[in-house]
């Protein structure tokens, strides 16, 4: 499906957002305000530009990633070390709702651009400081990425087979989450700014919004002493709930969290006398009896080819899905009835397919205006707009600001 121009006026139109961050929660929470109409500024280092840019698959030289994450903005050039640099900061930010930086603790004030001096300039302003482990205690001052958040939360711990080593995504899973958790956090600053008619300043560790999502794991600890072992992709809550390879030498996920459906599943498979079994009746008790359950789905699914396995387990009303590689995705049938994944036109690449705006609203939808814009493209426009001068501008960009 290709994408359309949104008509209807986007919720967050009129909020001015500043994305000072790189390499991805910070860029991510700005990515996603931008979906729903707010004005994002893209500010880079005029001469290290985000290394996003540069991540990953590039066509003509061009970082597609980029595309992706610098939707929705338009891109300007600062150096904030310099003078001039410092001074035209302040000078967006007196006319900013949100600024959003990912630098280490104490970098802006080393450049005295810190909180003090940015809340003097507009009371209003909601600061957004995404970093690895927040802005205080022992490991504030070390270097943070995603990874090592991967690692600390215990999500690595309980990922892989029990036999195997402890296992990392392959992809930025904590930096996402972190970038979703930041886009909540600035909504919830500006909601309590119209009730006080003052900013504050977000503190986001992508250490913690992971551990968050990893659930129970340390109440299951400080009452019980339980620690989640790496189980694969079996459950130690429910089963059966795991992934088997079809007649075809596809393969397919199947959960059973329910009660009603693991009996569903049982029947299908053949196996109904299991579900009178004493331990059946409670997902945790199932789990207990794995291999048995195992055996009995896994043999039955070995039997019939992968689109023989769904639509069994649909008319049965059980719970499966493919396992799909990102071929699949882009030709799914719920993600094309969904436009999950649209269609934008880029003036550099051509059409572009790239996944929608997280979620659709009735009255006030989000959309793609643009994909990401050349290193510096908006540069002298938003200055601007700001009243600067083209002598200023030039004068900017001859002491190295732009």
């Amino acid at each position: 499906m290709t994408h359309t121009a949104v008509t209807a006026p986007a919720p967050l139109t009129g909020l001015r957002v500043l994305d000072l961050a790189t390499l991805f929660a910070g860029p991510l929470a700005a990515t996603m305000l931008g979906d729903f109409g707010a004005e994002v500024i893209k500010v880079e280092h005029p001469r290290r530009p985000d290394p996003s840019r540069g991540h990953g698959p590039s066509k003509n030289g061009i970082g597609l990633w980029w595309k992706l994450l610098g939707r929705n903005k338009r891109t300007m050039t600062l150096d904030l070390s310099t003078k001039g640099g410092r001074t035209t900061l302040l000078r967006l930010a007196a006319s900013t709702d949100v600024i959003i930086e990912n630098f280490r603790p104490g970098t802006l004030e080393k450049w005295n651009l810190g909180w003090e001096e940015l809340s003097a300039a507009n009371p209003r302003l909601v600061l957004a400081r995404v970093t690895g482990f927040g802005q205080f205690g022992p490991y504030a001052h070390r270097p943070g990425f995603g990874t090592l958040a991967e690692a600390m939360s215990g999500f690595a711990a309980i990922t892989g087979e029990p036999d195997a080593p402890p296992t990392l995504p392959p992809f930025g899973l904590a930096d996402s989450i972190a970038g979703l958790a930041t886009a909540y956090a600035v909504m919830t600053a500006l909601t309590a700014r119209d009730h006080t008619g003052r900013g504050q300043v977000v503190d986001m560790a992508i250490i913690e919004p992971i551990l968050t999502v990893l659930g129970p794991q340390p109440l299951w600890y400080d009452q019980l002493g339980h620690v989640q072992p790496r189980t694969g992709n079996r459950s130690q809550n429910n089963a059966p709930r795991n992934t088997y390879r079809t007649a075809d030498g596809s393969w397919v996920a199947v959960s059973a969290s329910a009660q009603s459906v693991a009996e569903r599943v049982m029947r299908l498979v053949g196996r109904p006398d299991l579900t009178a079994e004493p331990w059946f009746t409670t997902g945790a008790e199932r789990a207990r009896h794995t291999d048995v359950l195992d055996e009995a789905v896994g043999s039955w699914i070995a039997l019939h080819t992968r689109d023989e396995v769904i639509a069994e387990f649909e008319k049965a009303e059980a719970a499966v899905a493919p396992i799909q590689d990102v071929r699949d995705v882009m030709t799914d049938p719920q993600y094309a009835a969904l436009d999950t994944v649209t269609t934008v036109d880029d003036p550099e690449l051509g059409p572009l397919r790239m996944q929608n705006v997280l979620f659709r609203l009735t009255d006030t939808p989000g959309g793609i205006r643009w994909a990401g814009r050349p290193h510096g493209a908006d540069t002298d426009t938003v200055l601007a707009e700001l009243g600067l001068t083209e002598a200023e501008i030039t004068t900017l960009r001859s002491e190295g600001a732009l």
